[in-house]
């Protein structure tokens, strides 16, 4: 039975001075807002995106032909880790950034990569992901949007839902049923595919606080030529439930609510309470192995492995974690949800929001699913 062993990380030399390189451009971008910061990779800010570019903090372990700076994946790491902490706005770049450039360098034809991988390393190209459909749920296999071969074209028509980021994307990677009459996993394709294509049309979806991070997406007859192909035609679900495992492994998995705990922290440097601090102990403790496990996921990537069982326990576990604080904070400290308190104001917005964390990238109910068959457990 495979068990999720944690290692010593060696952390690469140039990572102080990433930290504070990382820590300069946050403070220069002057985001003070706690709830802006809570949750901040689907804060969307295409300016901060392309500072980071013009940094080099973006595609850091890609090709420098495409664009990138090749680092290690451990340098990468440092960065988004302090993106995260801080709660840099970075939501219009990660998805791009975390897994559909490497999708794009790992899968596409030379065509796709020189059009889209180097803005995306700039910080100029953003991308969404189109996994969802209505009526589908988790269940990912009943995809029933359609890709057409005319010709030398594809022609696609349905519609995919929750898809973050569409209203900034500049591309999508979709999957797509491109076998007419296939059925669960056989028979998908992935394409990408221009936002801006005739037919595409983008609706909001505004979600309980007011916020636009979501959105319902519509093909009608889009017209795609070959080479918008992604891989190898009929290998969509392999290629989809891989790129699944990039989106699983981050530390933006455990530090979504990040800032809650920050703001806990400083409550409790000015009201002295041995329940409060012992619930900075717990969740400050609880953190750090679950930033232990994440790394480890990261150094396992940079050796080449592939580390799909361990990206999916550490969602699991840290979905928990983050799910839980804004909840243990209201339940232990008496606050007025409708004032201006930094605590009261991103626990209140937390408390909204979190339930959804478990639900993107997989719901639990998938991903233990996966850590069973993973575990050899039946």
């Amino acid at each position: 039975m495979q068990t999720f062993v944690t290692e010593a990380i060696e952390w690469p030399e140039s990572a102080p001075a990433l930290r504070r390189k990382v820590r300069d451009l946050v403070d220069a971008h002057g985001e003070k807002d706690p709830v802006r910061r809570a949750n901040c990779w689907t804060k969307a800010d295409p300016e901060f995106s392309r500072k980071l570019g013009d940094a080099g903090l973006l595609g850091m372990t890609w090709p420098k032909e495409y664009g990138g700076h090749e680092m290690s994946q451990l340098e990468r790491y440092v960065v988004i880790e302090e993106l995260l902490a801080a709660g840099a706005p970075v939501g219009a770049h990660w998805i791009a950034d975390r897994q559909s450039g490497p999708l794009l360098l790992r899968l596409g034809n030379e065509e796709l990569k020189r059009r889209w991988v180097p803005g995306m390393a700039r910080g100029e190209i953003f991308a969404c992901i189109g996994l969802s459909e209505p009526n589908s749920g988790s269940d990912l296999a009943s995809v029933r949007t359609s890709a057409r071969r005319d010709g030398d074209e594809w022609v696609i028509n349905g519609q995919k839902v929750w898809t973050t980021g569409a209203h900034v994307a500049h591309m999508m990677i979709a999957l797509v049923r491109s076998e007419a009459g296939s059925e669960r996993q056989a028979g998908l394709s992935q394409f990408v595919i221009p936002m801006d294509a005739p037919g595409v049309t983008i609706k909001p979806i505004i979600d309980l606080t007011g916020a636009h991070e979501f959105n319902e997406v519509f093909f009608e007859d889009v017209r795609l030529p070959a080479s918008a192909l992604l891989g190898e035609e009929g290998n969509g679900w392999k290629q989809a439930t891989a790129e699944l495992s990039l989106e699983r492994s981050g530390p933006e998995r455990y530090l979504s609510s990040m800032v809650l705990f920050l703001e806990l922290v400083r409550y409790a440097g000015q009201h002295p309470d041995p329940a409060v601090t012992q619930l900075v102990g717990r969740l400050a403790a609880e953190a750090w192995t679950l930033r232990l496990m994440s790394a480890s996921v990261a150094a396992k990537l940079a050796r080449g492995e592939d580390p799909a069982l361990e990206a999916t326990i550490v969602k699991d576990l840290g979905n928990s974690y983050e799910q839980a604080i804004p909840e243990l904070v209201q339940a232990l400290v008496e606050m007025d949800m409708a004032s201006d308190d930094a605590l009261a104001a991103v626990t209140g917005y937390l408390l909204q929001v979190s339930p959804s964390f478990s639900l993107r990238g997989g719901t639990r109910e998938i991903l233990k699913g996966i850590i069973a068959r993973g575990l050899g457990l039946r």
